[in-house]
């Protein structure tokens, strides 16, 4: 079920691809989590007082960090790639891996390659950042792992994408070089195992006569409220056995925090907020919208 306005740019999208193997109706739907970090217990707390929370979906690790400066977040042998979303908030960093160092002080994509890393804090403020589930000692550490000790049958397992031209390398994608656009959906990056879209600042809450409630056959949706308020509204659809039915959930949640929304579950999210913004986070990337032309680093990440 999709129900795009006929002026949200995403009632253009392709019909994505069905499943590859088909889903029986009867397959548990995993109840959906909501994790508002600061409410819970962080999962590291550095000597210099770096707070970290870890929490996992089926294909990806996030670690979430309200960073102190000069802090230091290291990453030896990293067998993958792995991303660092910089918002507005965000902390300044100076990064070096695949022997280089960059600093970033603004809103920012940034992939990381494999093998060792350091990222240097050079000021108090957040850092996320989104790993594969090949992180073993991150996804192990999840606050939330317990939820995936059943995998979720319906989520599609994570196959890399082709690997990035010119080989895995540090890369840096500010955001001021592709500001929102019309006839564009947000600020879409992937890697070989992750996409990430970052939507566009709100200064009021979202119309609720404008939602736009749509499903995925076979992925996670990651909604990580980074400013601001939301309401997350999830229907579950009735499979075969009601003892697995669940009603709907219409959660308010603030921020920093994630919603991991999952398949088949019609969904949308409003902001109630005086001013809000979201990221979207998917893996493995997003075929849809690949295909629509909206991914923004296609050059360096090909598609299929």
């Amino acid at each position: 079920m999709t129900m795009y306005a006929k002026d949200d740019i995403r009632s253009q999208l392709a019909t994505a691809p069905a499943p590859v193997t088909a889903i029986d109706p009867s397959t548990p739907i995993k109840p959906s989590q909501w994790i508002a970090f600061r409410d819970v217990e962080a999962t590291w707390t550095s000597p210099a007082g770096s707070r970290t929370w870890i929490a996992r979906a089926a294909n990806l690790v996030i670690a979430y960090s309200e960073a102190r400066a000069g802090d230091l977040l290291d990453r030896t042998g990293q067998p993958d790639e792995y991303a660092v979303l910089m918002y507005s908030e965000s902390a300044p960093l100076r990064v070096t891996a695949g022997g280089r160092t960059v600093e970033v002080d603004e809103e920012a994509f940034v992939v990381v390659p494999p093998g060792d890393s350091t990222i240097e804090v050079l000021g108090d403020g957040p850092v996320i950042r989104v790993f594969s589930t090949l992180s073993a000692d991150l996804r192990d550490a999840a606050s939330n792992a317990a939820a995936y000790a059943e995998p979720d049958l319906r989520a599609a397992p994570l196959v890399p994408w082709p690997d990035p031209v010119g080989g895995f390398a540090l890369r840096v994608y500010p955001l001021a070089d592709t500001p929102i656009a019309e006839g564009r959906f947000g600020r879409i990056f992937r890697t070989t195992t992750l996409m990430v879209n970052f939507l566009a600042e709100e200064p009021e809450p979202r119309n609720a006569h404008k939602l736009s409630p749509h499903h995925h056959d076979d992925f996670e949706q990651i909604s990580f409220g980074v400013k601001g308020r939301f309401v997350h509204h999830i229907r579950y659809p009735w499979g075969p056995d009601s003892a697995q039915w669940r009603p709907d959930e219409h959660g308010e949640i603030g921020t920093p925090s994630i919603c991991i929304i999952p398949p088949p579950t019609v969904h949308t999210t409003q902001g109630v907020g005086e001013h809000q913004q979201l990221l979207d986070i998917f893996s493995p990337p997003r075929e849809d919208f690949s295909a629509s032309g909206w991914v923004l680093n296609a050059d360096d990440y090909p598609s299929k």
